[in-house]
């Protein structure tokens, strides 16, 4: 399931307010993977994939919301990369 199923259903159960947060929340991980994406030179779903199976869709993109929606979009890939870079390395994840 990816996490797009995962928040509609969710939204389902949340009030109105909790919803444009949770919305705005969506859309800058989207914004965030596609920029990140591109910047890697790899398709979104690569991008997504390997920070998700690290816990960084939610740990980094969703938890930091509040942080990185402020950066510039070169900020946001930089600690995208940064993090993934770092985590993968720390796994053992090449």
């Amino acid at each position: 399931m990816s996490i797009f199923a995962v928040r509609n259903i969710q939204n389902k159960h949340m009030d109105a307010s909790a919803r444009t947060i949770e919305n705005d929340k969506t859309h800058f991980a989207v914004l965030a993977i596609g920029a990140t994406a591109k910047d890697m030179r790899i398709s979104t779903q690569e991008l997504y994939n390997r920070l998700n199976r690290l816990g960084l869709v939610k740990s980094l993109l969703f938890d930091c919301y509040d942080t990185l929606h402020a950066e510039s979009i070169a900020g946001v890939v930089w600690n995208v990369e940064e993090a993934l870079r770092n985590w993968e390395k720390e796994g053992g994840i090449n």
